[in-house]
């Protein structure tokens, strides 16, 4: 039985809001100086990549970005982990999070596990002054305190809907599209 899927931001729509973050992020910060944008592996990645593509239009001048992979660090994951060592994996290696304000990016806010583990991740790679978060949808049903400084769209959902980013880089399309969760 397959569901339906509703898209609720095309590719205009995605530009536009990352556009809109781009600039909020440089209204927050003053500017780029000491500013980090991570993605978190696999869509943070592109949005922060394309939000650094933007910034460096605006302002002209590059700002270092890169991604980190918090697999180790999920507490939901262990089978994936293999056992519950922690390796924060930032790439490039020579990026510099230590004093830094870091934007983290993620596609979907949901739980917010994946961004605790994010930020355990970027902690073990220094100590950020602070640590900012962008995500390009939020859907809501937090279980841990965490809350977006940066949303491209907020989306009310049922915990029977999920919600699936498609990015270009990866997937050959830009979309989000809100669906009827499959039964198990």
């Amino acid at each position: 039985m397959s569901s339906e899927k509703h898209v609720i931001m095309d590719e205009i729509a995605i530009r536009r809001a990352l556009t809109r973050i781009a600039h909020e992020i440089l209204e927050k910060n003053k500017g780029i100086e000491d500013c980090v944008l991570v993605g978190i592996r696999t869509r943070g990645v592109f949005l922060a990549q394309r939000i650094a593509e933007r910034i460096q239009e605006i302002e002209g001048t590059p700002i270092p970005y890169g991604e980190i992979d918090v697999t180790s660090y999920r507490d939901d994951r262990e089978e994936e982990t293999g056992g519950t060592s922690k390796q924060a994996k930032l790439t490039p290696e020579h990026l510099n999070v230590h004093e830094k304000k870091v934007i983290l990016f993620d596609d979907v806010l949901y739980t917010g596990r994946t961004i605790r583990a994010a930020m355990d991740a970027i902690m073990d790679c220094g100590r950020p002054r602070m640590i900012q978060l962008a995500v390009l949808a939020d859907r809501g049903h937090r279980e841990l305190p965490i809350r977006p400084d940066y949303i491209g769209k907020n989306v009310p959902t049922s915990k029977h809907e999920e919600i699936t980013v498609a990015l270009t880089e990866n997937d050959g399309k830009d979309e989000v599209t809100i669906s009827q969760r499959e039964e198990r």
